[in-house]
């Protein structure tokens, strides 16, 4: 059998190359050039310092601890995964060569020769074994990767170069998982915590750059790894920094103190677009915004109290009426006019178009207050009831912004609701801990395809089983449950995506998320400098590059 890279993804990663928008401006002048300002010897490497910003919290380097955007992107700059993905979700070789089924429950993956992790030390098959059973077992994690791995029954390490993975039934998704997780090493991870990571002491990685420190909430400083089995980045050391205020972000790629800034704040677009010392790269996103309901309790829902403020004696988030009537309480099309200036589409899912597994049936739920007024009169509720929407206020592009709207929506339909904004380091904890009955929230599938949210956020909460890793709002749907089950055994990708679009259908009928909008990624740059805008949102400085006008 011939080693497949791209194992029953064709469709997929056709329709992911389709959602390329056209290339960045040409080269221009620089914004404020300084000392580091050296141009790239021929080799595309230099030793100029990459200064860039993000407007996400970075909480771990532990790439293991907590799965969101900006921890990835930081965690991919030390440690690679098997299997990596490109700018536009395509799946390459990374650490691994090649891979194959090389039955229906085993896949085989042949190893990268002659890689060292930053120590020296030779990466091998038992770094691997190691990590696949780190995943499920990082103590305190709030929501990390255990979903991913879980279907993996037995690590065969057949010789240092040589890994097989077992699994129950045909798993056709197993190389697309793996993407995801980034391999560390055992002689430095055995018994490190998250703790050692973040100090640098585990942060051994066989990436294109090494941990040099980390200072939480503030920046990440890396050094290029000289040593790095593939093309080296154009940067000697990179200063990775977290600025979570929009207008700072830009004020600060304006004044030159930051080379490039991701997230680039809506108001701000158009004007750095017609800026000519910046270059503004755009791209379709794979993050869905969402809203979830608090189901992990049927009574006493924290936030949630009758118009006199009286607790209520049910739940109200479980009857689908009470779902429905929020859903189509919501004008999709005015958050993305209003509030993200068009850096978004109205989506009633989680997938844009033409990715595998979206379901065109699916429509965006109509806006209909008066319709959502009936279903929670039918509901119990002609009156409506009190709630506190819960949001982070520097994750997301305008994310307490699009709550704020979202509330006086639900406000008008007679659900009174208020907005508590905060921190997303805090929010984040206090969501995996069931704290709020709802929150407003974000998810990329990297994957490119629609089971990453039916496996991670729709499958009912199993700890033992690793389910539903990222539910802490436990929603449940038995029927739901098995669809999904069904689908990621399926190994034919026609019959599988059909399987795909109607757990999708599913799931909306269901209301098992408040899906919103998806999101238009965007960064902005010095014109010397540009960098492959990824599908996945993430700021990878091996990706950026300095250009001549």
């Amino acid at each position: 059998m011939k080693p497949r890279f791209l194992a029953n993804r064709r469709d997929a990663l056709k329709a992911l190359t389709s959602c390329v928008l056209a290339p960045p401006l040409a080269a221009g002048a620089l914004l404020g050039a300084g000392a580091t300002d050296v141009w790239a010897a021929a080799d595309g490497v230099s030793e100029r310092t990459l200064s860039l910003a993000i407007g996400g919290a970075v909480t771990t380097i532990d790439p293991h601890f907590y799965s969101n955007g900006p921890n990835n992107s930081v965690a991919r700059h030390f440690f690679e995964r098997l299997v990596g993905r490109t700018a536009k979700a395509t799946l390459v070789p990374e650490l691994a060569l090649s891979w194959q089924a090389v039955s229906d429950t085993v896949w085989e993956f042949k190893l990268r020769p002659g890689i060292k992790w930053h120590d020296g030390k030779d990466f091998t098959a038992d770094d691997v074994e190691f990590t696949i059973k780190r995943i499920p077992n990082v103590p305190n994690s709030p929501g990390g990767f255990a979903g991913l791995v879980r279907v993996i029954r037995k690590i065969e390490v057949v010789d240092p170069l040589t890994i097989r993975f077992h699994t129950p039934n045909p798993y056709p998704l197993l190389p697309t998982d793996l993407t995801n997780i980034g391999i560390v090493s055992r002689h430095v991870g055995e018994g490190a915590s998250t703790a050692d990571y973040n100090s640098g002491k585990a942060a051994i990685g066989t990436g294109p750059f090494v941990f040099k420190s980390y200072q939480p909430g503030s920046r990440i400083e890396m050094v290029r790894n000289e040593s790095y089995w593939g093309p080296k980045p154009a940067w000697s050391k990179v200063d990775f920094r977290i600025i979570s205020n929009g207008a700072a972000r830009t004020a600060a790629l304006l004044s030159g103190d930051v080379d490039l800034i991701d997230a680039v704040p809506t108001p701000d677009l158009q004007k750095l677009r017609q800026d000519a010392r910046v270059r503004v790269s755009e791209t379709p996103s794979l993050r869905v915004i969402y809203l979830t309901l608090d189901r992990s309790r049927d009574s006493n829902v924290p936030f949630v109290s009758d118009r006199d403020g009286k607790p209520l004696p049910t739940n109200p988030f479980n009857d689908v009426r009470v779902r429905r009537a929020l859903n189509i309480s919501i004008n999709r099309q005015a958050l993305v006019d209003r509030i993200m200036e068009g850096m978004a589409v109205p989506t009633g899912q989680w997938l844009p178009a033409g990715l595998f597994g979206h379901n065109p049936d699916v429509a965006v739920p109509a806006y209909d207050p008066e319709m959502a007024k009936k279903l929670l009169a039918e509901a119990g509720y002609p009156n409506g009831f009190r709630l506190t929407l819960h949001t982070s206020n520097d994750r997301y592009p305008n994310d307490a912004m699009v709550a704020q709207a979202v509330a006086q929506m639900w406000t008008r339909v007679g659900v009174q609701t208020a907005v508590e904004a905060i921190p997303f380091s805090v929010f984040s904890t206090r969501v995996a801990r069931q704290e709020f009955a709802a929150g407003l929230r974000g998810w990329g599938s990297g994957s490119g395809e629609a089971s990453f949210v039916l496996r991670e956020i729709l499958t009912t909460f199993d700890a033992s089983a690793s389910q539903g890793t990222n539910n802490p709002m436990r929603y449940s749907n038995k029927a739901l449950d098995a669809a999904i089950a069904e689908t990621i055994r399926t190994v034919d990708d026609v019959k599988r995506e059909t399987l795909l679009r109607a757990a999708v259908k599913m799931a909306a009928d269901d209301v098992g998320i408040i899906s919103l909008f998806m999101l238009k990624n965007a960064w902005a740059s010095k014109k010397d400098i540009e960098i492959d805008a990824r599908m996945d949102e993430l700021t990878v400085s091996s990706g950026v590059r300095m250009v001549k006008g």
